[in-house]
């Protein structure tokens, strides 16, 4: 089984899920964006998560959309270099540990390095609860990377994560909260559990959080801009301060797209009017407009230089 530094180590891309018309996911479409990621040298994935429309994907669709993906990130890898470098994680977020145990059960049928999971959605529940819904994925048999994004499901507490931490099969977390001193608190707990690691999802604290010790980032503006993220990683790894600073502010200020459209339909619209994914969203979402289209192009024109 992985532990959570490999998992969460540099950049994970929290892939968008190509679409056909109607909402139902297809591998198939996916092709030229994987082709374009692999060659911008990206080697992380995680499958449905919130920039994947994870949880309006129905339980059924997981495990083909994933095998279709596992098995073209598997064959590039191989075509590149003879051997498959490459990881792939997949979100199996939902409101019940039932509806969990499927798409968990699916990803790990469709060949999933590990499964990332989010507290439940929809209801408020207590922290015991919380505890045992992750526990209850153990017997799937894969390591599991929680993901903390209040926005949408419970929060992971300070005390949620340390109890997440003594369960074997949960390996790392990924915070999207925006809180560095939440972000401090889980570093601090990889400090004390070896193999266990932490990746920094607020786009705008990227360089924050790898300043705390955050293993990598998972920004899902790299669906679009891949490059900026992984120069983001090597200049912190050279410790160029200024430079981390400046590539920093570029990621935060790409975030501006969300103001034209928010979310997921912003990103494949971008992505559309560059050949890589179809425009489809699932419902109820929409895809954009054509006046959203137009200011979309229109505010990325600066970017232009930094998008796949």
């Amino acid at each position: 089984m992985l532990t959570g530094t490999p998992l969460l180590t540099g950049l994970t891309v929290p892939l968008v899920t190509p679409m056909e018309l109607g909402g139902r996911p297809s591998a198939e479409r996916s092709a030229r964006l994987l082709d374009a990621l692999y060659a911008g040298g990206v080697r992380t994935l995680m499958l449905l998560g919130s920039n994947g429309e994870g949880p309006l994907v129905p339980a059924s669709g997981v495990g083909p959309f994933t095998a279709g993906v596992i098995r073209r990130w598997r064959e590039l890898g191989k075509a590149a270099i003879g051997h498959y470098d490459g990881i792939v994680t997949v979100n199996v977020t939902a409101a019940g540990t039932q509806d969990v145990l499927e798409r968990a059960e699916a990803a790990a049928a469709a060949g999933a390095d590990a499964l990332v999971l989010s507290p439940p959605i929809y209801f408020h529940h207590r922290s015991d609860e919380i505890v045992a819904h992750y526990a209850a994925v153990a017997d799937v048999g894969l390591p599991v990377v929680a993901y903390n994004a209040p926005r949408y499901s419970n929060p992971i507490t300070p005390g949620i994560a340390d109890a997440l931490a003594d369960l074997d099969h949960v390996v790392g977390i990924k915070d999207s909260s925006g809180d560095l001193t939440l972000l401090e608190h889980l570093v601090g707990i990889a400090d004390r559990r070896p193999g266990f690691a932490v990746g920094q999802g607020a786009e705008t604290l990227l360089a924050a959080g790898l300043g705390l010790g955050a293993h990598g980032i998972v920004p899902g503006v790299a669906n679009i801009a891949p490059g900026l993220a992984l120069a983001l990683l090597a200049a912190h790894d050279a410790g160029d301060a200024p430079e981390v600073a400046r590539l920093q502010q570029v990621l935060t200020d790409l975030t501006g797209l969300h103001k034209v459209r928010p979310g997921t339909p912003a990103i494949k619209a971008v992505l559309a009017r560059r050949g890589l994914c179809p425009p489809h969203v699932a419902p109820p979402l929409l895809a954009c407009d054509p006046a959203e289209r137009n200011a979309l192009h229109v505010f990325l024109a600066p970017f232009e230089g930094y998008l796949l």
